[in-house]
């Protein structure tokens, strides 16, 4: 059902869904709550922490409109237990018409600074005897364009209702396990009545969307393997001999996975491996030296990266380890006249190894003797557009790279087609990176620890979760942030990078960054994975209770990279139980593959193939006995929505009973 079937979507709106990728109001169904407003207790100021969101009851006893710095404010005295304090709202003149002095209660962020008093800031409010809205627990949903909460609220409870939502699991299965309806759990995550209904609802929604995509790899893999036709000429003295290019010795992981690799590549059978390994474990060094067998053996290679940076940084180690070979990098950015060059060389077999991100996978990008594909951080990419990548060569072999390491249990699951190498060992030259968790009284020292170490030519990365505030102000913004820095640190370059930003943009200022120009970047995810600046020694990250432990843990990785000491400071943006103990996971744990399983134990499987997934995972698949066009994107899963954990044991059971049945599918 198309989204402009819905009578409240208007054509603008449709535009800002569509930049949500949502087209259809099954998708809008499929949009899932990022956090919830909890207004189910109401809790007294003093019990609260700074930062702290949350619901209080109060009693207004006067109401004035000021101006600070040419912005009018509207400033509220108010009562609670004895104890005095201030709400205030900034560019709302009109709440001073709306305010009068009695009971209230407020849902908002508290201001609780040492020295300074409390105050909320930009409440939202309503008359206590008269409490019809701030009540339950409100869905917040991710926003774009001009969508505000109240529109997508509005949206998605009309989708739900204009929907059919109905379970592709057989029904003898949904009755064995006692699964509640799919639209029953729909209408617990976007309107729960309580935390429960949220556990419950979302549990159910992601035990069917696992089920679906792993039916999907099943049919897509085949689970059968394919007959080798690229024959490799290189012996395993000459792939030794490419190793001692490298600056460093290979440790026994990275043998064991170059020892796979060699095997494979000498087997009847192609190959088809993903090498998984924590962050900084040389993995990238074992991807070359696949890309060595290829043309040394005379045939071309590729490798594809998630982000222009990523693939420029990879397009360049290429260069420096391939001096004898032809090696091009082909993005987005790239002049036409140049893409024109580099594809016509690729056709003729004139270019040896090419480097870039989904430009690779374009229909007028033709390989003349393509044999290896390297894919590398394979969670930024949906499984259709990897086999796209693949197709471009008969009989091509695949090496699926991850630095987000993955449990044995979940490996088994999502990649059970697939041999997996894992590298636990790192260099014995890494530095282990020190990991603190900092409340908002030291951050003075931080920054003047900042400062200093930019004067020792050190360089700082600042990551915040969003690029703009958000409508309830607690979560700090890149663009915030970076004005507020160019304050505390006087003398300090900084640049200012994210996702919004053109690919040019963002290369000169990572390049910048990374020669000298800037000491500190201030930056939203979109330097995660794979940025390689060995001066970077320190990371700082705002709202660190909002990321996945995996998702800090590839944060972290962006520094210690070099010879120095490096450090990790976390700045949660609320000192509650639940947030501080998933924080000290991550504070006394280097190893990934341990903190995967926490975050798998804490909140789920969402962050293993949530938010951060794309591709639509079933695009590929054809004549299935169930109706795909309901069936799941796995960018749906929010890493926020789905903190309950669902049961791995009950969920692989159920996969393998609907494989048995999906055997005689066949794909055209």
């Amino acid at each position: 059902m198309e989204l402009n079937t819905l009578r409240f979507i208007s054509e603008k709106r449709e535009k800002d869904f569509n930049k949500l990728n949502i087209y259809t109001a099954e998708e809008l169904c499929r949009h899932f709550p990022r956090s919830y407003l909890d207004m189910t207790e109401v809790t007294l100021l003093r019990d609260a922490y700074h930062n702290d969101t949350l619901l209080t009851a109060c009693e207004v006893l006067s109401v004035e409109t000021n101006r600070y710095a040419r912005r009018p404010y509207v400033k509220a005295m108010c009562q609670q237990s004895g104890h005095i304090f201030s709400a205030v709202w900034f560019n709302q003149p009109y709440v001073a018409s709306k305010l009068k002095r009695g009971l209230y209660l407020f849902y908002g962020r508290v201001q609780n600074k040492f020295g300074m008093g409390c105050s909320m800031v930009n409440p939202s409010f309503e008359e206590a005897d008269k409490n019809k809205y701030l009540k339950g627990l409100i869905p917040v949903y991710p926003l774009a364009g001009s969508l505000t909460q109240g529109v997508v609220r509005t949206a998605v409870r009309r989708a739900l209702t204009k929907c059919a939502v109905e379970t592709l699991i057989p029904r003898q299965l949904v009755k064995k396990y006692s699964l509640i309806p799919l639209k029953e759990a729909y209408q617990k995550v976007h309107a729960p009545e309580n935390k429960h209904d949220v556990a419950e609802g979302s549990e159910r929604i992601a035990l069917e969307e696992y089920f679906l995509l792993i039916s999907a790899f099943k049919v897509i893999k085949g689970g059968r393997d394919d007959a080798r036709l690229n024959r490799y000429g290189v012996t395993a003295e000459q792939v030794r001999k490419f190793e001692e290019r490298f600056p460093f010795g290979f440790t026994q992981g990275q043998k064991r996975a170059v020892d796979d690799i060699f095997e494979n590549l000498n087997s009847p059978h192609k190959m088809n491996r993903l090498l998984q390994g924590d962050v900084g474990s040389g993995k990238t060094a074992v991807a070359l030296t696949a890309v060595y067998m290829a043309v040394a053996s005379g045939y071309q290679a590729v490798m594809i990266s998630p982000t222009e940076v990523l693939a420029r940084q990879n397009g360049s180690l290429l260069e420096k380890y391939f001096p004898d070979y032809c090696v091009r990098t082909l993005t987005g950015s790239t002049p036409a006249s140049e893409k024109r060059e580099i594809k016509k060389g690729v056709a003729s077999g004139g270019v040896n190894i090419l480097c870039g991100t989904h430009a690779v996978i374009q229909k007028d990008v033709a390989f003349a003797n393509l044999a290896l594909a390297v894919c590398d951080e394979q969670h930024r990419f949906g499984v259709a557009q990897r086999a796209s990548l693949s197709d471009k060569g008969e009989g091509c072999d695949v090496l699926i790279m991850s630095a987000t390491p993955i449990p044995r249990t979940l490996s088994l699951i999502f990649y059970g087609d697939l041999d997996i190498t894992s590298i636990k060992d790192k260099p014995a030259s890494r530095q282990e990176i020190t990991t603190s968790v900092i409340p908002e009284r030291k951050y003075a020292d931080m920054y003047r620890y900042v400062a200093e170490q930019a004067k020792l030519g050190n360089k700082t990365y600042f990551v915040c979760p969003k690029i703009e505030g958000d409508e309830e102000g607690t979560v700090m913004s890149v663009t915030e942030l970076y004005e507020e820095l160019k304050g505390k640190l006087p003398g300090v370059r900084i640049a200012l990078m994210h996702g919004r930003m053109k690919d040019k943009e963002k290369n000169e200022i990572m390049a910048e960054f990374k020669g000298g120009g800037y000491d500190c970047l201030v930056s939203t995810t979109v330097i995660e994975v794979g940025v390689d600046v060995p001066q970077a020694t320190t990371m700082i990250i705002y709202n660190a209770e909002r990321f996945g432990l995996s998702q800090l843990h590839q944060l972290r990785g962006r520094v210690g990279r070099g010879d120095k000491k490096s450090y990790c400071f976390l700045l949660p943006g609320t000192r509650s139980e639940e947030a501080l103990e998933r924080l000290s996971v991550i504070k006394n744990n280097t190893d990934g593959f341990k903190i995967a399983e926490e975050d798998l134990r804490l909140r789920g499987g969402g962050d293993f193939m949530g938010t951060r997934q794309s591709g639509r995972v079933l695009s590929e698949i054809k004549n299935l006995k169930f109706p795909v066009e309901t069936v799941f994107t796995a960018k749906a899963i929010s890493d926020e929505a789905f903190s309950g954990l669902f049961d791995v044991a009950l969920l692989t059971k159920i996969a393998s009973e609907k494989y048995e049945s999906l055997k005689e599918v066949t794909l055209n």
